[in-house]
This record gives structure tokens, C-alpha cells and sequence, in this order.
């Protein structure tokens, strides 16, 4: 298996910029494009999340427009604090699961050898995140249900503290509540985020968390607790796949959107002195 993500697009209608100067549509179609030029190519997308700038109407048709013109395998998306779920629902409704629940755009992934479960953490006109009662008892269920398949939890808000203070008081609220969910259930092998534009990976319970940068802008890397801000680090991705036979270990890589000199060849210096 190989599972593409992409996180905080921040799609802006045609021709504008977000937070000002940030061009994030073309930021977004040149990944898209890089993803589609893999040489195998993924059995899935996965986006996590800050789908849009503002949640309108037509950055969902751009963003619609823009994956149905450079996309050829299924993608998978939950919303950020960035998304409005009715105009996400209405915009993307195309695409799998986003309507699969009455109320939140959260549902199961299960054509893959690891079990998808795609979890909504908006709180509408909030930055932060929170699971309420009934999505944490929707997640309680979705993962009794199948206790023996290997399954990755994907969410917008990550359920921990990364040190980025200003970050930190927009995360997950709940934790507690969520941990004790990922602890009941030893399938969970990875819990995939996005919001904090950065890479970044720790453990919940006994699950490994990470936090895929963004394909637009990343967050400044700053541990003081001055204002956030962000720049133009290398946009990338996150790779997850499993090996043959192994469908309970993923592996992630962090793959640069950008092309970069290269490739070259190995071709050992003679006095190399791992030379066989």
C-alpha cells in the first residue's frame, strides 16, 4: 500500500492569494502534479485537513477542479478549523465519504490493506479542535468493529502539545477522551494530522502521531511564545506504505515538492572502505 498525504492547502477562489502574498493555488496544483509524476503511483490520497482559506463556495470548486484535472487515484478528505462543513459537503460532495455521515464529514476507508478512518474534528468559528460525544462514540464504535484489521486514524487537529506555543492553544481539547479511545484499540498503528504546518511526530497511547508539513507554507519554527508566523520552507508531503506481507508496519517518508539537482549516481571512490 501506498497512501499520499497532503495537508493545508489553503485553496483561495481563482487568481487570489491567501494571508495576502501567499499563492496557494499554484502551490497546490505543483504538488499535485508532483504526486501524479511518481513513478508508482499511490493507491490513495489522503488530505487532513485546511482544505480551503475561508471555507467559500468557490475554493471548493477550485479545489474540485484542480484534483479532478491532475488526480487519477481516490482521494480521501476531512475538514480543518480553515473548511465549513456545509459548503465543504455541498462542494465535494463528488468525492468518497464526504456525505457518508448525516452530520460530520468523518467515515471508513476500507479498499485499502490498512483500514482508513477518516475523523472530523472542526469546531465551526473555533481554531482549535474537539471531538464531541458523538463523534467520540462514533470513532468508539467504527474501531470496535473491526479489532483485527490494521487502521489509521486521520484528523486535522493533532492530540498533542508540540512546544510551538501558539499552535499549541489551537490543537485537539479533548485528549484525555481520545487517547483512552486509541488505548482500547491496538489496531491503530498511525494517527495522521495536519494544522501545524510542520513535521512533527511523537506517540499517542501506543500509536505513533504525526504531523505532515504543508504543501503551501510551513509555521516558523519558534519555541518561545512570541506570535506565530510563517515562511516559504520547502512545501512536501508525507509517504506512508506498508511492505509486502507486512500490512501491520507503515512507514512514512517526507517526500520535497520541489525538483532539485540531481540524480546522480553511486559510483564509489576507490578507496571507499566499505568497498566489498
Amino acid at each position: 500500500m501506498i497512501l499520499v498525504q497532503l495537508t493545508d492547502l489553503h485553496i483561495r477562489p481563482r487568481g487570489m492569494a491567501a494571508v495576502r502574498v501567499l499563492e496557494s493555488n499554484m502551490l497546490t496544483e505543483r504538488a499535485l502534479r508532483a504526486v501524479r509524476a511518481m513513478p508508482v503511483q499511490p493507491d490513495a490520497i489522503v488530505i487532513s485537513g485546511d482544505l480551503t482559506e475561508n471555507g467559500l463556495a468557490a475554493e471548493y470548486a477550485e479545489l474540485s477542479a484542480m484534483l479532478q484535472r491532475t488526480i487519477r487515484v481516490p482521494v480521501y478528505m476531512v475538514p480543518g478549523n480553515h473548511d465549513r462543513r456545509g459548503n465543504l459537503r455541498a462542494g465535494l460532495s463528488m468525492f468518497p465519504g464526504i456525505t457518508a455521515h448525516e452530520e460530520f464529514v468523518q467515515y471508513t476507508v476500507e479498499a485499502l490493506p490498512v483500514r482508513l478512518v477518516m475523523l472530523d474534528t472542526l469546531v465551526p468559528g473555533a481554531g482549535h479542535g474537539e471531538l464531541c460525544e458523538a463523534r467520540l462514540a462514533w470513532l468508539e464504535a467504527t474501531l470496535a468493529a473491526k479489532p483485527d484489521t490494521p487502521t489509521i486514524v486521520v484528523m486535522h487537529h493533532p492530540p498533542f502539545a508540540c512546544g510551538i506555543r501558539h499552535m499549541d492553544r489551537i490543537m485537539l481539547r479533548n485528549v484525555p477522551a481520545f487517547t483512552k479511545v486509541i488505548a482500547r484499540h491496538r489496531q491503530v498503528r498511525r494517527i495522521l494530522c495536519g494544522h501545524n504546518h510542520r513535521p512533527i511526530t511523537t506517540q499517542v497511547a501506543h500509536a505513533i502521531a504525526s504531523i505532515a508539513p504543508s504543501v503551501a507554507a510551513q509555521v516558523e519554527f519558534d519555541l518561545s511564545d512570541a506570535p506565530g508566523q510563517w515562511n516559504l520552507e520547502p512545501a512536501a508531503f508525507d509517504v506512508h506504505l506498508t511492505i509486502e506481507g507486512d500490512d501491520a508496519t507503515v512507514i512514512s517518508h517526507t517526500v520535497y515538492v520541489e525538483n532539485y539537482p540531481g540524480p546522480f549516481p553511486f559510483i564509489s571512490d576507490p578507496d571507499y572502505p566499505g568497498q566489498p
